[in-house]
């Protein structure tokens, strides 16, 4: 069984948890750092020493951080790679990491590093397989009957579970209906994507309307 760690920072990773352990057969291990950090961490490395990270997180074959803070990022990359990490996930954007020092990091430890802003968007690079296969672009299965939806099944779904939300949310509705609804409802759910730009949650939302136009036409096409 892959072991994915998550390395959270206040409300930021939960939801993910929580998304592994109901939703897939994957094992998780995490560890917290402290949600207020100095703006600038003059020393990165002495800094995560003195955090006294419980260091199981980094015996993974996958380690997901929400630190979404470019000194520390810095520091957890350095450190995975010293323990052997095959793959890194690093959410918040390039506004939140060192893309270039990341960049060099993989190279040095020959670890597969991806930075994205929102999860469901997490590339299918062999690397990171075992957790996107399961979690990452919404895929969907969808039975119906008499131009009514009847079932959705998520066969990958978004790593905070926004996609399981929306497919209870899309039953009973129209075929006509349903790719609207479901942008609405995964604008609605509390995912912590970023608001209030054409990226972030819009951008999900739009994911997995699509995800449902193309379910749909797979079922069409198997009458």
């Amino acid at each position: 069984m892959t072991n994915i760690g998550v390395i959270i920072r206040g409300k930021y990773g939960k939801r993910l948890i929580d998304t592994i352990l109901s939703k897939t057969d994957l094992g998780v291990t995490f560890a917290e750092v402290p949600e207020h950090l100095p703006e600038f961490i003059d020393e990165p490395d002495e800094f995560l020493e003195g955090l006294h990270l419980d260091e199981k997180v980094f015996n993974t074959e996958i380690l997901i951080t929400y630190s979404l803070h470019p000194d520390l990022t810095y520091a957890i990359a350095k450190l995975a790679g010293r323990h052997g990490v095959r793959s890194l996930i690093v959410p918040g954007g390039a506004s939140k990491a060192p893309v270039r020092e990341l960049e060099q990091i993989s190279q040095e430890y020959g670890m597969y590093i991806e930075v994205e802003d929102i999860c469901c968007t997490l590339s299918e690079d062999p690397a990171i397989c075992e957790l996107t296969n399961k979690l990452s672009r919404p895929l969907l299965e969808i039975t119906a009957h008499e131009g009514t939806v009847d079932e959705v099944k998520v066969i990958r779904g978004a790593p905070c579970g926004s996609t399981w939300h929306m497919a209870e949310g899309l039953r009973g509705l129209s075929l006509k209906e349903a790719p609207a609804k479901a942008g609405l409802l995964i604008q609605q759910y509390p995912c912590r994507a970023v608001r209030g730009n054409k990226g972030g949650i819009h951008e999900s939302a739009q994911l997995h309307k699509d995800a449902v136009l193309k379910a749909i036409e797979r079922a069409a096409l198997k009458k």
